[in-house]
């Protein structure tokens, strides 16, 4: 299995990207693609996915802390 990115996007989703099972409390899985965006604004019709309706009324900027060598 390829390894999988999981992009936090600024003021938005997070954007999957890979191989990845995607199931809920119940143990049943959603369809999804190789590649699709997680809502995290609680705004979606289409949850757990994202379908855009955070934009304008959404704000997070995340960023990590770099590491330390």
């Amino acid at each position: 299995m390829a390894k999988v990115q999981i992009k936090v996007n600024d003021n938005g989703s997070f954007r999957v990207t890979g191989e990845v099972e995607l199931i809920d409390a119940e143990g049943n899985k959603f369809e999804t693609k190789e590649t699709f965006s997680l809502c995290r604004c609680g705004m979606s019709q289409k949850m757990p996915f994202c379908d855009g309706s955070h934009k304008g009324k959404f704000q997070s900027v995340v960023r990590a802390t770099p590491s330390q060598s």
